[in-house]
């Protein structure tokens, strides 16, 4: 009975990494966006309408109760 192995190869490593980096990257972006529609809904309707937002849609999004 042979067992496979594997080695982590540079290659393979910067991979991992790299992955690892954009999802944290994705994770900060998501959380920031919902603290700004935090921040979006404490706006009257008409303030939102002359910046091109739309409550329904922020809502959608969603929000943080606090920042990072």
């Amino acid at each position: 009975m042979t067992i496979a192995t594997t080695t982590s190869t540079r290659a393979g490593g910067s991979n991992f990494m790299r992955r690892a980096f954009d999802r944290m990257i994705e994770a900060r972006s998501v959380q920031a966006r919902r603290y700004v529609n935090g921040y979006l809904l404490s706006l009257d309707d008409a303030t939102l309408a002359a910046h091109g937002y739309n409550r329904k849609q922020l809502e959608r999004e969603g929000t943080a109760p606090s920042a990072f």
